[in-house]
């Protein structure tokens, strides 16, 4: 591989939906191109905001594509979240209206999953959820829960088109509350300090 712009860059943060893939197919080239950046030592880690599942899913499923990944290669939105809320505080609460990936990070950072009096609102990614489940969450709000998103983004690329995405969800909620969203800078930081050997000066990353 060619030095370019890229020189200088340690870290590689790709991103997953729309990059590497969309759907279940694999973005043509993108396999080779990781391939060459590993094999040119650098570190490439995929970062993601509209990644519902487990990070250890998530890297089976990129092995599955014929992309090298493991569980520590992978940070999403829902560990963001996750983190993110622990250090707002710790041993909170939260009413979810997301998927697998988002409860069990939840539930790893000391987070209880109740049906009342949340501390805060939590909203994934997901196609599961019902207008019910909205009702409640703009009712939590108002009386008094902080409404967080994972992601502001307002859809998803799939294999069959576009999808709404978390931030279709949020943008109108009814309740008057602004939705907090978790955003990339945020996402990279505790990205960083889950791999400190990964966190390198802003300026030798670079996020596709």
């Amino acid at each position: 591989m060619h030095q370019g712009w890229y020189g200088m860059t340690k870290e590689f943060l790709i991103d997953m939906d729309g990059v590497i893939y969309r759907g279940n197919e694999l973005i043509a080239g993108a396999n080779q191109f990781i391939s060459e950046l590993t094999c040119s030592r650098h570190s490439v880690s995929f970062p993601n905001q509209q990644q519902p599942a487990h990070g250890r899913d998530v890297a089976m499923r990129l092995r599955r594509m014929g992309i090298e990944a493991e569980e520590l290669d992978i940070f999403t939105c829902a560990m963001a979240t996750a983190r993110f809320l622990a250090r707002q505080k710790s041993g909170g609460t939260a009413y979810v209206i997301g998927e697998g990936g988002l409860l069990q990070a939840l539930h790893e950072s000391g987070y209880a999953i109740v049906d009342h009096e949340p501390d805060y609102v939590v909203v994934g990614e997901g196609r599961a959820f019902t207008m019910e489940q909205v009702e409640i969450a703009v009712r939590m709000v108002i009386n008094g829960a902080k409404l967080i998103a994972t992601n502001l983004d307002p859809n998803c690329p799939t294999a069959d088109g576009l999808r709404p995405g978390c931030g279709a969800i949020v943008c109108d909620d009814r309740s008057g509350h602004r939705p907090q969203g978790i955003q990339r800078r945020q996402a990279q930081s505790d990205h960083d300090a889950r791999r400190p050997q990964a966190a390198l000066a802003s300026k030798r990353h670079t996020l596709l």
